[in-house]
């Protein structure tokens, strides 16, 4: 994780500079540890009768953080798993944390008692996406903004972008198209970009979609930044880029209230939606919801996406299998002279199942963050109100008692349903992500325009991970593309 790093990009002369950033960075954490140890002081002590679960709490406010991400996550968590059980405490990212790694325990935080854990994000994060973003509520607030996403992302919602979404893949990969090496995930965040421009607002004048890209790419470096406001980090690079971000869809709204348009885009849903009141949602609350949509749908969509290139590409049999599927289809559309419609994307059988199962093995989402909003009791253990709660959704995912081989590409095993719980890409329950049948639409037609028109080939094919903080192949996948007619 980039942000537990301060990050210097003057020159070794500059050592004036470099040392009074290293001393305000001394000084920031001195102070975090007075301020860790008196918060821990007042707190009360545990519930009579029931214990915390089973870990170690680690060093002074750093706890175990450095272990965390000095590694593989999925080996850190693993390892503790198996010292202490599928229940145990540990101190990352500055707050005490309760580990949840079982199915059960899963369905308990984010279906059957969503009540008691309300959704929670490090403050810096919440200050760059915006306070009022959907994922940082409970109660009426987040049933309202819920229910406007879901309506604007729904399937009837998203079958309209169908041709838009085509159009933009295919002009993606003409770009990549002569055989110059690329960062796979870096293209395809782009991509996932401009498919969240048409999701959000539909069509975007040129000059706004420009400046809310140059800016959001700012926002989106220092969002994993260390969380300092010293001038010319990464961090305060990224708030002052966000504020710029609010002016822009200031401005944008300004327009769209001028023009007084009913568009049924989330642009348009957020901006005519009245409460029981007739109160309508203010410019601010507006900014935030789009910035959490981008924030929500971009890495996580591209770095999936990366992850089926390299998955197909390591898999001979699999991409002759999705070819097929998917040479037929154009086959189909070129004698009728039409272009990829709904209806075929969801009847593509075997694509379906690459895509489910690259989720499960890449687990992009490797666990959530909740925070307990009471004492709560869970098999026999105390979760303290304002502790934290992280709920492990790669761990089941990669279980051999859920999924047999699971280290195995092998998406023929979504012929059968998994068990309930088992499977959660897409996280679970209240909080889940109302975003996903789009990001699963933008994933089956890159696979189509992609597998019909283009080879590619990984340079320095390498099975590492890289985190940052979401999972994606080695050095973001470096990889050549070519038009399937040039030699």
């Amino acid at each position: 994780m980039l942000w537990l790093t301060p990050t210097h990009k003057g020159r070794e002369t500059e050592t004036g500079t470099e040392m009074g950033g290293i001393l305000a960075y001394v000084l920031i954490f001195l102070i975090s540890v007075v301020s860790y140890i008196i918060k821990i002081r007042k707190k009360k002590k545990p519930s009579k009768g029931i214990k915390l679960p089973p870990g170690s709490m680690g060093w002074p406010y750093i706890g175990e953080t450095l272990q965390l991400y000095s590694q593989d996550p999925n080996v850190f968590f693993a390892s503790k798993q198996k010292r202490y059980g599928e229940i145990f405490k540990t101190h990352i990212l500055g707050c005490p944390c309760i580990i949840l790694a079982s199915p059960e325990a899963a369905r308990f935080v984010l279906v059957t008692q969503p009540h008691l854990f309300k959704p929670t994000y490090p403050k810096s994060k919440e200050h760059l996406i915006g306070p009022s973003a959907l994922f940082f509520h409970q109660g009426d607030y987040h049933i309202r903004l819920r229910k406007l996403v879901q309506s604007s992302l729904s399937l009837n919602s998203i079958r309209n972008l169908v041709a838009d979404i085509s159009t933009t893949a295919a002009s993606t990969l003409d770009s990549w198209d002569g055989g110059h090496v690329l960062n796979t995930f870096q293209e395809m965040k782009k991509f996932s970009f401009e498919v969240g421009i048409l999701a959000i607002f539909g069509s975007l004048e040129a000059q706004y979609r420009e400046e809310m890209k140059r800016n959001y790419r700012i926002v989106d470096k220092g969002y994993n930044s260390f969380p300092t406001s010293l001038p010319g980090t990464p961090y305060r690079k990224a708030v002052l880029a966000r504020k710029r971000l609010g002016k822009i869809l200031g401005d944008i709204i300004r327009e769209r209230k001028e023009k007084r348009l009913l568009v049924k885009d989330l642009f348009g849903c957020l901006l005519n939606s009245k409460n029981e009141k007739g109160e309508l949602l203010t410019d601010d609350q507006i900014a935030d919801n789009i910035i959490g949509v981008f924030f929500a749908a971009q890495d996580t969509t591209a770095s999936a996406m990366t992850w089926i290139a390299k998955y197909l590409h390591d898999n001979h049999r699999v991409l002759e299998a999705v070819k097929a599927e998917q040479n037929a289809i154009r086959k189909l559309n070129d004698e009728s002279n039409q272009p990829l419609s709904w209806s075929q994307t969801r009847n593509m059988p075997f694509t379906q199942k690459v895509v489910l199962e690259s989720l499960r093995m890449a687990s992009i989402i490797s666990f959530t963050f909740r925070e307990a909003v009471a004492d709560v009791e869970y098999k026999g253990y105390l979760i303290p109100k304002g502790w934290k709660v992280i709920p492990l959704f790669r761990n089941t995912h990669h279980n051999p008692e859920y999924f047999r081989d699971p280290q195995k590409f092998d998406p023929t095993r979504f012929e059968v349903a998994p068990r309930p719980n088992t499977f959660m890409p897409f996280g679970r329950g209240h909080h889940a992500c109302p975003g996903n049948e789009l990001a699963k639409l933008e994933m089956l037609i890159m696979i189509h325009h992609l597998l019909t028109k283009f080879r590619w080939e990984v340079v320095r094919s390498q099975s590492g991970i890289q985190y940052g903080p979401f999972p994606v192949p080695l050095h973001g996948l470096p990889a050549r593309f070519w038009k399937e007619h040039t030699s």
